[in-house]
């Protein structure tokens, strides 16, 4: 697969993985906390910072009744309706050019999950470079397609979309003419936890679509993500705030700045480490071939000596023959004196 171009940054196998900083209601409601984020994104190291964008209104109805209230005691949000929760945790739409222009000011590339199709109208504005899907619109096949037509490459969660579903999804994304797609493996529970991940599923996704794939990854911590990128991620996607401790609707579930450093060191390494299918010494090695074992002369010998268990021995340096030729050389006639500390070679015979 070819790379996707993102701004100034390619994506793709051959290419260190693209680490996203997904901002969501972390804000707290304060534009300076925002670019205090984009600001700490960009020092620990962070590729790209994404907003969601959305109003309550164009998210769900102002009820409190039955399925319009969370109800699940185990939630992060139990207690809000969905009205309360999306009041809370929107960035405002005007607050969109300033987040993106700090962004852009500190090398990082700006961009936004679209959550129906007037914030596709919205973010085309703003001259984004490309378009999220969140988990819970993969299936929003009219909002895909507005955004799969503005040709700009398009990364789709598939948290909970059965492969019937995503295959819808992905042709509609093909046939309005989106070709730049990355497909992230996702487990839509806050916090997700490592066991419910199945990371094994991004080989088979690359190879099923024929696209590059990565991870939005809910868990805690950073191991599941350099597992990740070990099976092929491209782009990790990781929610991020300033502090756990200050709160915000997503910081349980959030990086730190320190830990958002360690994301993009390790990934990297992770990438770096892959490297390619490959047998024999390396480089690097070359200077520890010297250090294996080999034939050498234990004690001092006369011409005519045989070569025995007694004097000659498999020890390192591996200046001498292989081990594998030890019983080949037993029995022997030595042709000159040697001393002991001599590596075993054809030319002592």
């Amino acid at each position: 697969m070819e790379p996707i171009v993102l701004s100034h940054r390619n994506i793709g196998l051959n290419h260190p993985p693209l680490i996203i900083a997904e901002m969501s209601g972390n804000h707290n409601h304060s534009l300076d906390q925002a670019l205090k984020i984009v600001e700490a994104a960009a020092k620990s190291g962070a590729h790209a910072v994404k907003l969601q964008t959305y109003t309550a209104d164009t998210m769900t109805l102002d009820l409190e009744e039955g399925e319009f209230s969370i109800h699940d005691p185990e939630s992060l949000w139990s207690g809000y309706s969905l009205y309360q929760l999306y009041k809370e945790a929107y960035t405002p739409w005007e607050w969109h050019q300033p987040i993106f222009e700090r962004c852009r000011d500190l090398g990082l590339i700006a961009f936004s999950s679209p959550f129906d199709e007037s914030a596709v109208d919205f973010l085309e504005e703003l001259n984004v470079p490309c378009y999220k899907i969140a988990s819970f619109e993969n299936t929003d096949l009219p909002l895909i397609r507005k955004a799969a037509k503005t040709g700009k490459p398009l990364i789709v969660s598939i948290g909970m979309a059965t492969l019937a579903e995503l295959d819808e999804t992905v042709r509609t994304i093909r046939k309005a003419g989106c070709q730049d797609l990355i497909l992230l493996q996702c487990t839509s529970s806050y916090p997700a936890s490592p066991e419910d991940s199945n990371i094994l599923t991004l080989p088979h996704l690359q190879e099923l679509f024929q696209c590059q794939v990565g991870l939005s990854d809910h868990t805690l911590g950073i191991g599941v993500s350099v597992a990740g990128v070990a099976l092929g991620a491209t782009v990790i996607e990781k929610h991020f705030t300033l502090s756990r401790a200050e709160g915000g609707v997503d910081s349980a579930f959030s990086l730190e700045p320190e830990e958002m450093r360690q994301l993009v060191t390790e990934t990297h390494q992770a990438w770096l480490a892959m490297g390619k299918i490959t047998y024999g010494p390396t480089v690097t090695e070359e200077n520890s071939m010297k250090l294996r074992r080999s034939l050498y002369i234990t004690e001092n010998m006369k011409k005519g000596d045989r070569l025995t268990k007694e004097n000659v021995r498999i020890i390192r340096p591996g200046l001498g023959l292989a081990p594998k030729y030890y019983d080949v050389i037993l029995g022997r006639k030595i042709k000159n004196d040697v001393p002991k500390g001599t590596p075993v070679s054809w030319n002592l015979f």
